[in-house]
Order: structure tokens, then C-alpha cells, then sequence
């Protein structure tokens, strides 16, 4: 199979709709991801003041997000070839990571009001994660693909499921596990890391479709971040200045990629960056909590206003792709986070 990178078109796992409907792109799931990480950080607000009403809201919306969406990819019908190739897929099969890592972190939010569900279901989580990430990795490791189709995504099922699982853990009182799972993490996001380093510096050009999965690219210093946060109780420490550093490396270069970000076709793939920008502030919040200084408030909610501001227009302008999915629901053109490059 060739890959063409100036000729992207939507990806995938079967093209067909199935009564009436097309089956979503795993992608979509970064919708209930991206809320989840912007009601993390109005929970991390409620520190300097935030009514907690507004994180309870954000919380729901993100759970109502991940069952609708889970909701709508099965409702395309029990087709079990069509999910293998969706999973199988080399650009979007990564995000289905996202399916129990969203679920990870609900499932902690409501352990507050059910303890025994919320906890029994980290474990479901855990082990789902475990699962796809096994698979996904042995398949990087065995089979051929074309550097074009790598990207930031690829770090979904080994270190977004490593570490976020770890924080859930952590927050549901299992230390020792959440660190054994932090330190899997780090590995992945060592090695795969510099895998995507690169390809991206030495391999073909990123197609436009996925320049916003570098925004994935980035993450781990801030999710590794509030993992720790979580399995030390906030306590300060080496591991938290070099995870600030790492954190600060990675998003600048995003400062001088917003022009690109702005002159994209808006798609959902935009959703990439929003878990990014929500976990990136949410430990400067808990970063900042412990300068103990009168300007750490005020840059605190500036970080809340910021992620706010940024994951709100990605929502709204998501909105505007509603109407044309209703209206030709055989199509993903409006739905694809991240369009593959036509294969051949």
C-alpha cells in the first residue's frame, strides 16, 4: 500500500452507511476527552475561588459527549469487520485509545458521589487501556506503515493511557499502582517520543489535516504532571521542575504555529488541542499553588480564562459542522479530526 500525501481524503474503516448512518471516526472521541480535561481544570479552579457548580456542569457535559458519541459510532450497526478496520486504521486507529482514557476520568469525577462504581469502573478502564495499548504496540513493532501516517495521536494508547490511568489510580487511593503505571509512561514517552521526533524532522511533510495532532505531541510533560501531582499529594519536588521545563520546551514552538492553526479548514480534528491546553493549565494551576506569591492567582485564572477560551471556540465552531453531517450522513468529511492521505 502507497501513501499520497497530497491527496487526503477522509479516512475509513468502511466507507458504507450502515441504515442510513456513517459510522463516526474514532477521532470524534476526542470531543468527550477535551471536556473532560477543561472540567479538570475548573476542578483545579475551585482552589482559587471557583464556584465548583461550574466544574459539576463540565463534568456532566463531557459524560453526556463520551455516551452520546459512544452511543452514535455503535448505532452504525454491529459490524464487527468495519470496527477491525477501524481500529486497524493507520492514522485514526490510535484515538480509539481515547475511548476508556475519557472513561478513566470520568470514572474517577463520579467515584465522588459512588465510590464502589466509580472505582470498580477505573479498573474497567485500566483494563481496556492495557489491552488496546498491548495490541497497538505489537503492531507497531511487527508491521511496516509509511512515516506520513505517524503522528502525535500515536502516543494515545501507550503513554496518554499509562498516565492518565496512573492519576486515576492515584486519586482513587491506589499509589503503588498509579506509580508503576507512571513509570510505563515515561518509558513510552521516551521511546515513542523520539520515534515521532523523528519523523518529524526527518520524514515527510505533515499533512495539513493532522498539524493539530502536534498539540498531542506536547502533552505528556503536563499529564505526566498532574499524575504525579496526584500520587504525591501535591508536594513539591525535583520531578515537578523538570516536568515544568519539559512542559514549557514542548508548547512554545505552539506560540509561533498559531498563524498555521488559523489558516486550516476548521474540522473536528481540532479537538487535538484541547486536552493539551486544558492538562497544560490545570498543572500550571497546581504549579502555581505553590509559588505562594500574589501574581500566582492572577496568572492561575489566566490559565483557566485561556483554556476556556481556547476549547470553547473549537466547541462553538463545532457546532457549525452539525448541519452538515445531518445532511449528508454518508459523509465524514465534516466529521474526520484528522484526514488520513488517500491510499492506493
Amino acid at each position: 500500500m502507497s501513501v499520497s500525501s497530497s491527496s487526503p481524503k477522509a479516512p475509513t474503516g468502511d466507507p458504507r452507511p450502515t441504515r442510513g448512518r456513517a459510522r463516526l471516526p474514532l477521532n470524534t472521541f476526542g470531543i468527550p476527552f477535551g471536556l473532560a480535561g477543561l472540567a479538570g481544570t475548573w476542578t483545579a479552579a475551585v482552589g482559587l475561588g471557583a464556584p465548583e457548580e461550574i466544574a459539576d456542569v463540565l463534568w456532566l457535559a463531557a459524560a453526556l459527549a463520551w455516551v452520546v458519541t459512544l452511543t452514535r459510532y455503535a448505532a452504525a450497526g454491529p459490524r464487527p469487520h468495519a470496527v477491525a478496520g477501524d481500529l486497524r486504521h493507520p492514522v485514526l486507529g490510535p484515538f480509539a485509545a481515547l475511548v476508556p482514557v475519557a472513561g478513566s476520568l470520568l470514572s474517577v469525577r463520579l467515584s465522588v458521589w459512588l465510590p464502589t462504581t466509580g472505582h470498580a469502573l477505573v479498573w474497567i478502564m485500566l483494563v481496556l487501556s492495557i489491552a488496546f495499548g498491548g495490541w497497538s504496540l505489537a503492531r507497531m513493532l511487527t508491521l511496516p506503515r509509511d512515516p506520513v501516517t505517524l503522528h502525535g495521536g500515536h502516543l494515545l494508547p501507550t503513554v496518554a493511557a499509562s498516565l492518565i490511568s496512573s492519576q486515576s489510580l492515584a486519586m482513587t487511593g491506589h499509589s503503588g499502582a498509579a506509580r508503576v503505571l507512571f513509570a510505563s509512561g515515561i518509558m513510552f514517552w521516551v521511546f515513542i517520543g523520539a520515534l515521532l521526533l523523528t519523523r518529524f524532522t526527518t520524514g515527510p511533510e505533515i499533512p495539513r489535516s493532522l498539524l493539530p495532532t502536534l498539540a498531542i505531541f506536547s502533552a505528556p510533560p503536563a499529564v505526566a504532571g498532574n499524575a504525579w501531582w496526584a500520587i504525591t499529594d501535591g508536594r513539591p519536588g525535583t520531578v515537578h521542575e523538570v516536568l515544568l521545563g519539559t512542559m514549557a520546551a514542548l508548547l512554545l514552538p505552539h506560540l509561533f504555529l498559531i498563524r498555521v492553526y488559523l489558516r486550516l479548514p476548521f474540522s473536528l480534528g481540532f479537538w487535538a488541542l484541547t486536552f493539551t491546553t486544558a492538562a497544560s493549565a490545570t498543572y500550571g494551576i497546581r504549579l502555581l499553588s505553590l509559588a505562594g506569591a500574589w501574581w500566582s492567582t492572577l496568572l492561575s485564572w489566566l490559565l483557566v480564562v485561556s483554556a476556556t477560551g481556547i476549547i470553547g471556540a473549537v466547541a462553538v465552531r463545532s457546532l457549525a459542522l452539525v448541519p452538515l453531517h445531518r445532511i449528508h450522513s454518508g459523509r465524514r468529511a465534516a466529521d474526520t479530526a484528522a484526514a488520513a492521505p488517500a491510499t492506493r
